[in-house]
């Protein structure tokens, strides 16, 4: 018999312990191994849980318990939870996590620490919630060179995004829906700018890239600038706005980014709408394969970190090789990138966009806005395209947007 401790008990900590219990009979079968969940980590009490016996207040006791050979870190942050788990890894304990914000701070460290003392760091439900991503890249996907990876990895955005596309919503208005349906926090800056987004596409690219990708150092831009009227010049051009997290190869270096994007109706995350998430990965041998599901949530984030449970007890004693390198990987300047843009402006700033841009300038009108009009540019770096941009001050009539393909 394998014993686990569960360290925090909230949404996601509850959903673990319901997932190996009530699935029980499949998890002990694929494990190989009985699981009989131990302890359950948490500050608060909970009187009259079914699991109240197994609340433990103190680390130092699971630490100390021999029989516990797994532990499930759901508390978040990079405090106590990066230290539950440095002490448990130096003890030949392993951790399953869907800590984004730990793995992306401190990925290399630990995994390494889980090397040199023979147990394992998972974190399968750190990006994507329930869809299966980190085990394609470092199993399934081990014979390719992936080339490019992007992801709607962001269940909030996407469903403030969807709110407003299909019906013409507000953002603030969509944004205290979302909160009121338990989609967005209190605060919700960690969604609505990307941040989360940004340490989800690091983990990824560092997977991808087998060096280390500091989120730190990646550009994002999220999605508070994104008016509704954007949306219907979107539509006019058969395209949708998704915020996008992408890495891809650019040479010897590494693009990664996040930001709100134009794409078109022939994108395969064109038609992933709500609260759902996607990866799209493009391999030099496969081609391109996508991995849809519900990113979030207490069960689909649950599922994910008994899946990795269940690997730590098939591999006890041994390591699950992953290929994430402590040394820095080189990231490329988005001022290099080259790309397509799209923005409004004043219809008083109609020629003098032109005397910018160029005449290859395609124009989008709207009768619902007869006082400006929306232009695409021709590929041009980004640096390119601030500084013409920034010399539109005072006729431009809502931001810009990439353009994605």
């Amino acid at each position: 018999m394998i014993k686990i401790a569960v360290l925090g008990y909230g949404t996601v900590g509850s959903g673990v312990v319901e997932v190996i219990e009530k699935n029980r009979d499949m998890v002990n079968k694929k494990s190989g191994e009985e699981l009989e969940i131990k302890y359950i980590l948490d500050l608060r009490e909970f009187p009259g849980d079914p699991y109240e016996s197994k609340i433990v207040h103190d680390f130092g006791r699971i630490l100390a318990d021999d029989e516990v050979r797994i532990l499930c870190e759901t508390m978040g942050g990079v405090g106590a939870a990066y230290d539950f788990t440095r002490q448990a890894l130096a003890a030949g304990k392993s951790v399953c996590t869907s800590n984004k914000e730990l793995v992306a701070a401190h990925g290399p460290e630990l995994l390494a620490l889980a090397r040199e003392h023979c147990c394992n760091y998972l974190f399968e439900a750190s990006v994507g919630g329930g869809i299966p991503i980190i085990r394609p890249l470092n199993y399934s996907l081990t014979a390719e060179r992936i080339e490019a990876i992007t992801g709607i990895l962001n269940g909030t955005t996407n469903y403030i995004l969807s709110k407003m596309e299909y019906e013409g919503a507000d953002y603030d208005a969509v944004l205290r829906e979302a909160q009121e349906k338990g989609y967005a926090e209190r605060n919700p800056e960690a969604d609505v700018e990307g941040h989360d987004a940004c340490r989800k596409i690091a983990i990824l690219s560092s997977l991808m890239t087998g060096k280390n990708v500091d989120y730190r150092k990646i550009y994002t831009e999220g999605i508070t600038k994104v008016e509704p009227l954007d949306f219907a010049y979107a539509k006019q051009m058969g395209m949708s706005i998704k915020l996008l997290a992408l890495s891809k190869e650019a040479g010897d270096k590494t693009l990664a980014m996040v930001s709100p994007f134009l794409i078109d109706a022939g994108h395969p995350l064109h038609m992933v709408n709500g609260v759902f998430n996607a990866v799209f990965v493009r391999g030099n041998m496969l081609g391109d394969s996508m991995y849809y599901g519900r990113g979030a949530g207490k069960l689909p984030t649950a599922s994910a970190v008994v899946s990795d449970v269940i690997d730590c007890a098939r591999h006890i004693g041994k390591v699950i090789m992953c290929f994430w390198d402590a040394e820095e990987a080189d990231l490329l300047s988005i001022d290099q990138v080259e790309r397509r843009f799209f923005f409004r402006v004043k219809t008083e700033g109609r020629e003098k966009a032109a005397e910018l841009f160029g005449r290859e300038l395609k124009e989008v009108r709207l009768a619902s806005a007869p006082d400006e009009c929306g232009l695409v540019t021709s590929v041009m770096t980004e640096a390119d395209f601030a500084e013409r941009y920034g010399k539109l001050a005072g006729v431009t009539a809502g931001g810009r947007l990439r353009i994605e393909g």
